[in-house]
This record gives structure tokens, C-alpha cells and sequence, in this order.
């Protein structure tokens, strides 16, 4: 090491080993923060992309929730983690994601207990309703987290671990080659597992989906799973792109072969 690198905290054992570790922190950092973020936002809004008339003159809608757009950078930051770090590392990360769900559930629930200085409706005893029927805003956001981080924990959990699964599946098949075979392969799947869930989830539990009650159901659920997968499904496509470009550059600055499994070889 130079003498004027930063010194190496105790837990390091090389300058190289703090190297990995700092972007080991960096990808695990990115992918819990979007999970949180996501979760918070979650089901609060939908984004009409577009619509297309049928001759029944009942227009298909295609929209998605907010809390979708950042959900695909989950899927970046295991394939990165599964690349270097291993198998097991990713499915830590994947649990700490579900303490961290459950743990912005009890937040969230504890500051809606706690005393404040809302109007209490002297007839129910419940919090006061305005004008147009709605809560307080904290109120209608921990109505709403509560049906997306319900939605999203059982989603979540099967995705990611379809996710990480697929990923070292196709990498043992491919020998470590075909980057994009385990990067699209792995979550293209998984991405399907995750949206279905949700939508069915977020609808039958939550009953937080913009349904038309004057239109078939199947057809608007079938609808809602197709144009947030179809959305997925894109951005996995081209996140090929930023996934090679990781790697190349990865590969040399933690000096790890991507190709091995570093559950077995310990990553050296």
C-alpha cells in the first residue's frame, strides 16, 4: 500500500480486500435504499403510459404504479452481486431487504398509534375525514404502504430468490460465459413471478388497484400484469448494456473472475 493511501480500518485485510467490500456496499446500499424507497411510494399513484380504442369502444388502458420504475435496479444490483460476490451473499442481501420491509411496517404502524393533533370525529371517535373524504396525508400513505409492503414482502421474496436461482443456474449451464444469458434469463423470469404476485396481491388483499367496476375484472387484472411486466421486461433488455460494461470494468478493479462460483472458491 502507498503512503498515501488511507490507512486500513482493523476488519481489512488488504487494500484490495477493502476495495470489494466497498462495492460490495455500494451495490447492497443501492438495492436496499430503492427497496425502501419503493415501498414508500408504492401503490400511491399510477402512470397512465397510454391507451388504444377498441371497437367496443371500451379503451385498453396500460398503466403502471409508481413504485415500479425503480423496482428493475433491485434486479441489476443482485445480478452484479451474484456476478462477483456469490450465491450466498445476494440471498443475504435479499433477507435484509425483508428485515428492512418489516421494519418500515412497524414504523410506520408506531407513528400512526402515537398521539397527534388530528381532529377526532366526536361521533365515531375515529380520525376526521375532510371534505372530500380523506384522511390526513401520513394517514392515507400508511394505508396505502401498508397494501404495497404487503403486496411487495410475499412478491419480493419469491422473485429475488427466483432472481438470484436463475442467475447461478444458467451461469453453471453457460460455463461463467453469455453474460446475457443470466442477466436477461434470470430476470426476465423473475420478473414475471414478482408482478404477478403483486397485482393479485395489491387487488384481492389490498384492494388498492384503479378498478373499473363496469369492466371484466380478469381482463383489467391480465392488463395491469402485462403492462407492468411489459415495462420490466424492457428495462431488463437493455440493462444488458450497463451489466457488461459493469462487469468489464469490475472484473479489473476488485480482480475477480467472473466466470467462477465464489460460494465455492471464496472469491479469490
Amino acid at each position: 500500500m502507498s503512503p498515501s493511501a488511507d490507512p486500513l480500518h482493523p476488519v481489512e485485510a488488504s487494500e484490495l480486500h477493502a476495495r470489494r467490500e466497498r462495492v460490495f456496499l455500494v451495490l447492497a446500499g443501492l438495492f436496499l435504499g430503492t427497496l425502501a424507497m419503493l415501498n414508500i411510494l408504492g401503490i400511491s399513484r399510477f402512470i397512465k403510459l397510454f391507451e388504444i380504442n377498441t371497437s367496443g369502444g371500451t379503451p385498453l388502458v396500460f398503466a403502471i404504479a409508481i413504485g415500479v420504475l425503480p423496482y428493475p435496479m433491485t434486479f441489476l444490483c443482485t445480478d452484479f452481486i451474484c456476478e462477483f460476490y456469490g450465491r450466498k451473499r445476494a440471498n443475504h442481501v435479499v433477507f435484509v431487504g425483508l428485515l428492512i420491509n418489516i421494519w418500515l411496517v412497524a414504523i410506520i404502524w408506531f407513528g400512526g398509534v402515537l398521539p397527534g393533533f388530528e381532529t377526532i370525529d366526536p361521533v365515531t371517535g375515529e380520525i376526521a375525514r375532510d371534505a372530500a373524504g380523506r384522511l390526513p396525508v401520513f394517514f392515507e400513505i400508511r394505508a396505502l404502504t401498508f397494501g404495497a409492503v404487503t403486496a411487495s414482502m410475499i412478491a419480493y421474496m419469491a422473485a429475488q430468490f427466483c432472481d438470484v436461482y436463475v442467475f447461478h443456474f444458467w451461469k453453471k449451464v453457460t460455463r461463467g460465459r453469455h453474460l446475457w444469458v443470466r442477466n436477461n434469463g434470470s430476470t426476465m423470469v423473475s420478473q414475471l413471478v414478482d408482478t404477478t404476485a403483486v397485482i393479485l396481491i395489491t387487488h384481492y388483499y389490498a384492494h388498492a388497484l384503479p378498478i373499473d367496476l363496469q369492466q371484466p375484472l380478469g381482463r383489467q387484472l391480465a392488463l395491469f400484469i402485462f403492462t407492468g411486466y411489459a415495462f420490466k421486461f424492457v428495462f431488463a433488455a437493455f440493462d444488458t448494456i450497463p451489466f457488461y460494461i459493469g462487469v468489464h470494468y469490475l472484473t479489473k478493479y476488485l480482480q475477480l473472475d467472473p466466470t467462477l462460483d465464489h460460494d465455492l472458491d471464496g472469491g479469490r
